[in-house]
């Protein structure tokens, strides 16, 4: 997945800079001869594909989980031009210099955006049609019909860039809820028993075995898989396929034995160094930048609402240590102080205007720099929970109290990917990425978040007030009663059944 998008920024920023290179030779017949020179060629060679480049990303034109398919590019890449088109031409209104015409830097700008469109549209085409070709695909077996052999062949199914083909699931006597079944394209096959893996293999020559099994204790066929292992099938715990597919972790399918014997929870006492360097810098120079406006914030909270300028409340930090986060008010006072329900987070009634606007913008998070001089919180992490929900949630979510081995956060991973969280299914899907994030914490992710997290502000995607109202506004889906359809029920008279 992330090799797809690699690839993409590399190949379309490689093509984008050698064209508008080849546009510059030709126009002006730029003279190399100093390094001043060469420097000045090399910038405007350089800034188109970056503009062009920073607003695909900003629109998720290079996340193909969202853009699957060609048609779903082609209606995005009109906004996305258009904001590359706005930045290209502040950096040519900054330094004209940089454009070719730079008598005329925005007719310039509007040129190679237009030439940056239909260099990429080619490109995408090919690569749609590619991921699309079924002969490429790597076939997959999956070992088990458990609710996560579901979420890897939904996942599989949705992405077609992974380059995978599901051709079945194997699993022993058991039963699929009806509704799962609902939702699985028809092609799926189901085979079985187990015991019977050898002969599967050498019926559908798989390329890959995903291991899913919801109780492998007596029931991993061993042997069977160390064949196809020394065979050249490639094997992989269902557990870590997903993790490489959402950037998240199930954690109702973790078990002890992952997390003892993983090594990416260990970080090097430099790489903590490190990470809380650069949140102590950061939170600095944040208090100085930012000194001017949260004046502004706290005159306009002031007079707004009756009420304290910042809200101050205990929450569990490192190791579950107690501390006081200090945010700008975006309630009213009567109202926060009586929130204690642990699950009961629609607060969008108790939201002043002001405080609506700064939940859009995050600006209620600025004083948190305070919090992270302090040493409570760093800059990226888990949000930091309420001290009083901790137990609740604990006894609840699986595995909830390893979200607190690192330092609380401003932003995070859950933060950038889930928004804000109204009920226990938002709090524990944002636990998944939460520890996904405390697993592969490194400070290369948390430069990845940070830009993810101006694209929030930016985009006003998860921000507190829009992803309550789009939660609450959203009917709940009508389920059947509670009930499994015995899939291997009776004989095998063809040794599969259609899912």
């Amino acid at each position: 997945m992330k090799r797809w998008a690699i690839a993409l920024v590399l190949i379309e920023i490689g093509l984008l800079t050698l064209s508008t290179g080849g546009g510059i030779v030709l126009a002006t017949r730029p003279l190399l001869s100093t390094w001043p020179n060469i420097f000045i060629a090399l910038l405007q060679v350089i800034a188109p594909a970056l503009c062009i480049a920073i607003s695909f990303y900003y629109n998720d034109l290079y996340d193909l989980r969202t853009v699957r398919s060609f048609g779903v590019f082609v209606a995005r890449l009109p906004q996305a031009l258009g904001i590359g088109l706005l930045l290209l031409a502040i950096v040519y209104k900054a330094f004209p210099h940089l454009a070719i015409d730079s008598d005329r830097p925005i007719l310039s700008s509007v040129g190679e955006t237009m030439i940056s469109g239909g260099i990429v549209l080619p490109i995408r085409w090919v690569l749609y049609r590619l991921m699309r070709i079924r002969a490429f695909a790597e076939r997959v077996l999956i070992l088990g019909t458990s609710p996560l052999a579901w979420k890897i062949a939904k996942e599989i199914e949705v992405a077609p860039h992974t380059g995978y083909l599901i051709v079945g699931f194997v699993d022993d006597r058991g039963s699929v809820p009806a509704q799962t079944v609902a939702e699985l394209p028809p092609h799926f096959l189901l085979f079985g028993p187990l015991d019977r893996l050898e002969e599967i293999i050498a019926e559908l020559h798989p390329d890959r075995l995903i291991v899913a099994l919801a109780e492998r204790r007596g029931r991993l066929p061993v042997r069977d898989l160390l064949n196809a292992r020394m065979n050249g099938v490639i094997v992989e715990d269902g557990i870590e396929v997903h993790e490489r597919f959402t950037e998240k972790l199930a954690i109702e399918s973790l078990t002890p034995s992952f997390l003892f014997f993983s090594k990416d929870f260990t970080k090097s006492r430099f790489e903590l160094a490190l990470q809380r360097a650069m949140s102590l810098a950061v939170a600095v120079f944040g208090l100085i930048i930012t000194a001017p406006l949260m004046v502004l914030v706290a005159i306009a909270i002031k007079l707004d609402s009756e009420g304290p300028i910042f809200f101050i409340q205990e929450r569990a930090g490192l190791r579950s240590k107690p501390f006081r986060l200090v945010k700008f008010r975006t309630m009213r006072p009567s109202i926060v102080e009586e929130d204690g329900a642990t699950w009961n987070r629609n607060s969008n009634a108790r939201i002043t205007r002001v405080g609506k606007a700064l939940r859009k913008l995050r600006f209620d998070e600025l004083p948190q720099f305070i919090n992270i001089l302090r040493g409570d919180m760093d800059l990226v992490g888990p949000r930091p929970e309420m001290i009083a929900n901790v137990k609740t949630m604990t006894e609840q979510i699986p595995y909830y109290s390893l979200r607190m081995v690192v330092r609380p956060g401003i932003t995070g991973w859950a933060q950038v990917k889930h928004g804000y969280s109204i009920n226990q299914e938002d709090v524990t899907e944002k636990m998944r990425y939460d520890l996904y994030y405390v697993k592969h914490m490194s400070l290369w992710f948390d430069l990845r978040i940070l830009l993810d997290t101006v694209k929030t502000v930016l985009l006003g995607k998860g921000s507190g007030t829009q992803e309550q109202e789009r939660k609450l506004a959203s009917p709940k889906a009508t389920s059947p009663e509670p009930s499994t359809v015995d899939f291997l029920s009776g004989q095998f008279p063809s040794e599969r059944r259609r899912i």
